[in-house]
């Protein structure tokens, strides 16, 4: 903030202010979600564009300039994202592409910043410390712009979750990439270097997954006596597993992450409460985080670093991630089209601009020209392949409409040892036109009522079910997970779903009872 405020104790009468200060942003960045999810435009270039318009050189002309403080907030804010989004992530895609997700987040990352480095360093005259610190900064696929943007694209499951669990995994090595470069240059030992982030990593999973698998061990095993105690508890658990890896020496980021996905994947009480809690401080955390690194630009010294930026931003988009998607995934037979749509799919972020704070809080010369041109970066390309990702998935023939757009949400009947499934048929699922007989659920699950148009009814076998029907779907424990399966199967491959190879473990699980 301004010096002459710093050390001005905080009254009441400036509580009120930033009360309505924040809240007022608040408001509009919530209304801005409308025109991005319309845009096909990631809603950080919304919060980045607010945050620009009330900083110094917009109409609120506030003053920031705290490095500091902006990579603290950032750090916490990350947190609460990751843990949103492993609570999000489903073990059963993220199985099968674990290694190839693992692959990218580790060897990706080395092939992404030789690349960009030594282009930096030839073609835009920065050192090679500024050149690394920069390669290393955008080589981090962000975590926040994938989780929000994949899961509204029709992708298949083995790219979503490969990008997810991507996203996921990458930020821990880029972290101790860009703090080793900023505080003391180039590593003269690379094996070194490669040894500590094996280390952090090792130390990072093994608190995550054993701070996830007592927290979900403990919420199953001992009842809250209120329902909204389970989300602040499942939140609680998830920060811990990042503190305690970050103590511990190890990759606090990947902690949360690994514990988050386990709780998220533990059929845990009260669990729509739960990921409804998750998904507003998600938001929160975006927003502010969003917002703050709007202030922290400063707008009219940006100009010289265009150019920079723009080929920076060329050679990472263009050489850099298709390079390092060829060389981890073709061991893995990836087929080349969803390799194309993975090297475009390499979304950039908050996390880069808060890596970029690193170098500046660490006094490295040049980390003001550095924050402009991985801000600057971020910006353009963001816009160049967001709103484009679903064209090039259509022109790759990789759409997936029904299995990305069909919503299950999930209410346990503990007593009845049982859940209650919502589901609402999507524009285009191919559970348009099926019978509700056709459905050939589980024994153990039935459809028992069906909302159309605001009218609610209970089905016969011969219903057939509408695009934009929801139906409630009883299900018994054992059975729970076979049913969604099965209705996942039915939204991808229509009536058919198993005979023509769509959803083949569904039907081999039902066929076995």
């Amino acid at each position: 903030m301004r010096p002459d405020r710093e050390g001005t104790p905080l009254t009441v009468h400036h509580l009120n202010q930033l009360l309505l200060v924040c809240s007022l942003v608040l408001l509009v960045a919530v209304a801005a979600v409308r025109i991005s999810s319309r845009s096909g435009l990631p809603s950080l270039l919304v919060y980045l564009g607010i945050g620009i318009a009330i900083g110094q050189d917009g109409i609120g002309d506030i003053q920031f300039d705290n490095a500091e403080l902006t990579q603290v907030i950032g750090y916490a804010a990350l947190v609460v994202i990751l843990a949103e989004g492993g609570l999000g992530t489903k073990w059963t895609e993220i199985r099968p592409v674990l290694p190839a997700a693992s692959a990218l987040a580790l060897a990706g990352v080395a092939v992404s910043v030789g690349v960009t480095a030594t282009a930096a360093h030839l073609l835009t005259g920065l050192d090679w410390r500024q050149a690394l610190i920069v390669g290393a900064v955008v080589s981090s696929t962000d975590a926040a712009a994938v989780f929000s943007v994949l899961r509204k694209v029709p992708l298949p499951a083995r790219v979503r979750g490969t990008l997810e669990a991507e996203s996921g995994f990458n930020d821990a090595p880029v972290v101790i990439l860009v703090v080793a470069f900023s505080t003391a240059g180039p590593v003269e030992h690379w094996y070194v270097l490669v040894g500590e982030i094996l280390l952090e990593l090792a130390i990072g999973a093994a608190i995550g997954l054993a701070a996830g698998w007592l927290g979900a061990w403990g919420l199953r095993h001992v009842a809250l006596p209120a329902s909204g105690l389970y989300p602040i508890a499942v939140m609680a658990i998830a920060v811990t597993a990042y503190a305690a890896g970050a103590l511990a020496h190890g990759s606090g980021f990947l902690a949360v992450y690994l514990a988050s996905m386990l709780l998220g994947n533990a059929k845990l009480p009260h669990w729509p409460a739960t990921r409804g809690f998750a998904e507003g401080l998600g938001w929160l955390a975006q927003i502010g985080m969003f917002v703050l690194l709007g202030l922290l630009v400063t707008p009219h010294e940006l100009t010289d670093d265009i150019v920079p930026a723009l080929v920076v931003g060329l050679v990472l988009t263009m050489v850099a991630r298709p390079l390092s998607v060829v060389v981890c995934l073709t061991p893995f037979r990836v087929p080349w089209q969803e390799q194309t749509l993975m090297s475009w799919a390499g979304l950039r972020g908050a996390v880069p601009i808060i890596l970029a704070t690193i170098p500046m809080v660490q006094g490295v010369q040049g980390s003001e020209r550095i924050f402009n041109i991985v801000f600057l970066l971020v910006v353009v390309y963001t816009l160049v392949q967001g709103p484009t990702l679903p064209g090039l998935a259509r022109l790759l023939r990789l759409g997936d409409s029904g299995a990305a757009d069909l919503g299950v949400e999930s209410a346990p009947l503990e007593r009845l040892r049982g859940h209650l499934l919502s589901v609402t048929v999507p524009a285009g699922s191919r559970m348009h036109g099926v019978e509700v007989g056709e459905l050939r659920l589980p024994t153990g699950s039935a459809v028992t009522l069906v909302v159309r148009d605001g009218t609610s009814f209970v089905p016969s076998p011969e219903t057939m079910l509408r695009r934009g029907d929801e139906l409630l779907v009883v299900a018994t424990d054992p059975v729970r997970d076979a049913a969604e399966r099965r209705l996942r199967a039915v939204a991808r491959g229509g009536k058919l779903a198993g005979w023509l190879g769509t959803g083949r473990s569904t039907e081999g699980s039902q066929a076995g009872r």
